[in-house]
Order: C-alpha cells, then structure tokens, then sequence
C-alpha cells in the first residue's frame, strides 16, 4: 500500500476495491509526473495523502452530493480537489478547469491511468465558459472569495436538479481556504457557512485552514 494510504483509511473505511486502488495509484502517479511538470510543491509532495487528498476529502466529509450532480473544479492545478472527490463521488460529473495547460496534462494523465471516468478537463478561465451550468462550484486556495464568488455564480444553477432527494443545500461555491479570514469573508459581502477542517480530520496540519460554502 502507497506510504500515507493510511491517513486517508483512518478517517474514512467504505471505499470498493477499485477506488482503494485509484487512491493508491495517486502517490505514485504525481510523484512520477511532477519530476516533469511541477504542480505540487516539491516540499509538499512527502505530505500529498495529508496535504492535497486528505484535505480535498473535508468536502466529502462535510457534502453527501447525490448521484447526478455536475461539479466544476475552478483553478484545479494539479487537480485538486477534483481527482480526490471524483474517485470518492463516481456517479457525479467533475468539470477540472485551470488556465495553465501544462497542468492540465497533468490531470488528464492521472485521470486517464486511473481510469477515472467522471472527470473531464478544460484549458480555460471560468469567466469564459457561457453555455454550461453546474451544481457546485469547488476551489482550493485559488484567489480571494469575493473573485471566486463573482466567477461562481454565472456557472451556478438556480437549484437543485428535480432528481436530487435528501439534499439539503443548494448550488453554490464550496472552496479550501485558510489562515483568518475575516478581512476577505467580510470584503466579499457574503456570509459563508464556515467548517473547521480540524474538527473533521483531528491533524495538526489543519489547523486554521477551514471549508467555506456559500449558496446561491
């Protein structure tokens, strides 16, 4: 089992044989990849079970999205939080978009070697896509929250599709961020839900980083 399997196994135990193998796959595949293309900091690789899956998995701790849903991955750099939550969500629909192409190569490659069948790719900015609308918007650390809201909510449908049972919010920005927020929460004119990552993954490395959704 790759080195760090474990932090993802100690906070979450329903996974099929398949999605245990994709998680697994992971370590290798970015390690190999960013030797080419350096999309994680090369510090942080050592950490990635911890530092980038783990915490892209807080918003499948925090979300229970039904079958059905369509997603898009703002910014999604190396593919994160997408490539997590598309191996965790299979029956949901992952759009990953960032404006920096090499990257892209990036994710496609893993996407493609994991055979992760619900993730397509983009080269483009979010405030250039006109003619698709999607349930949720998700980022990590990208730019400020009031940027992030303004990109959002064109992409955003009014509600929730009519197939959609037990779910509780509506379409929105759900996005990764950390240190105090206070300034750029109250700069952005919104009032976000806001979760303490530590209270879902007791982890040192989580302190002050917290999950911030926001609903149409």
């Amino acid at each position: 089992m790759e080195l760090g399997m474990d932090i993802i196994l100690k906070y979450f135990g329903d996974f099929t044989d398949k999605q245990l193998q994709q998680f697994q796959l992971l370590g290798t595949l970015y390690k190999d990849w960013n030797e080419k293309i350096n999309v994680i900091s090369r510090k942080d690789m050592d950490g990635l079970y911890e530092k980038h899956i783990l915490h892209s998995l807080s918003i499948a701790a925090t979300f229970d999205f039904a079958a059905g849903l369509e997603i898009i991955d703002l910014g999604t750099g190396g593919g994160f939080p997408g490539i997590p939550l598309a191996i965790f969500f299979p029956e949901i629909k992952f759009h990953l978009v960032d404006s920096i192409a090499k990257k892209l190569k990036v994710v496609q490659a893993v996407a493609d070697a994991i055979e992760l069948k619900n993730v397509t790719v983009q080269h483009t900015r979010i405030e250039d896509i006109r003619n698709r609308k999607f349930h949720y918007v998700v980022s990590r650390a990208v730019a400020p929250l009031n940027e992030l809201w303004q990109w959002s909510k064109p992409v955003l449908h009014k509600e929730l599709s009519h197939h959609v049972e037990n779910e509780a919010n509506r379409p929105g920005l759900i996005c990764l961020k950390g240190g105090d927020l206070n300034k750029e929460i109250q700069d952005s004119g919104t009032r976000p839900r806001m979760i303490e990552i530590k209270e879902i993954f007791n982890e040192p490395y989580f302190e002050e980083k917290y999950l911030l959704y926001i609903s149409k």
